[in-house]
C-alpha cells in the first residue's frame, strides 16, 4: 500500500538543545522533539499516522523564524505556527487548549481538565499532555503539579524550567515561578 503522507525532518538548534523539527508538505508542524528522544519521536509518529514516509528536508522559513522569535522573547511568535497533528479527539482538544495557556503562566491539569469540562479527568488531561507530538509549539511545559510543582516533562525537568523561566522573563511575570 502506498503512503500519501510525506514527511520531512529538519535538525534544528535551539539554545536549549538541538531539535527535530518534522513538517509536512503543506508547511504544517507534525512533529516537534529534543533530538536525544528521537525514537520516541518516531514512535509519537507511527502511532499517530501510521504509514509515512520521513525523509531529511528543511523546515518551512515562517517556523524557524517563529522558533528563533521565540527564543529570542517574543513568546507569542508560536502562536502562528501552523499545526497539523493525529491523536485521539480527546488528545487534540487537550493540545488545543494548550496553545491556549498564555506564554508566562502556568496551569495545573485539575485546572486544563476543569476548562475542558471535565474536572475529573486530570489523569486523561496527563495523558494526552504526555503523547504531544509538538512541545514548546503546543505549550504542554506550561501545566505544572496542583501544588505548584514541575512535573512530568519527555525532555526532563531542567528543561521545562527553562522554558518557563524565559517565558516568566520575556513575558514580564515573577521570575521563575510558577502562576497558577
Amino acid at each position: 500500500m502506498k503512503t500519501n503522507l510525506h514527511l520531512q525532518l529538519e535538525r534544528w538548534k535551539s539554545p536549549v538543545g538541538p531539535l527535530l523539527l518534522v513538517t509536512d508538505e503543506e508547511g504544517h508542524l507534525r512533529a516537534l522533539e529534543f533530538a536525544e528522544n528521537e525514537a520516541r519521536m518516531r514512535r509519537l509518529l507511527d502511532s499517530q499516522y501510521g504509514e509515512y514516509i520521513l525523509s531529511e528536508g528543511t523546515a518551512p522559513v515562517s517556523l524557524t523564524k517563529a522558533l528563533n522569535a521565540y527564543f529570542d522573547g517574543d513568546i507569542d511568535a508560536l502562536n502562528k505556527v501552523k499545526t497539523k497533528t493525529g491523536g485521539t479527539p480527546f488528545q487534540r482538544e487537550v493540545w488545543l487548549a494548550l496553545r491556549k495557556i498564555p506564554g508566562g503562566t502556568t496551569i495545573s491539569y485539575g485546572q486544563l481538565a476543569a476548562r475542558l469540562g471535565r474536572p475529573s479527568a486530570s489523569r486523561a488531561v496527563g495523558a494526552a499532555n504526555g503523547a504531544n507530538p509538538i512541545p514548546i509549539v503546543v505549550p504542554c511545559h506550561r501545566v505544572i503539579g496542583a501544588n505548584g510543582s514541575l512535573t512530568g516533562f519527555g525532555s526532563g525537568l531542567p528543561r521545562k524550567k527553562w522554558l518557563l523561566e524565559h517565558e516568566s522573563r520575556a513575558a514580564g511575570t515573577a521570575s521563575g515561578k510558577a502562576l497558577l
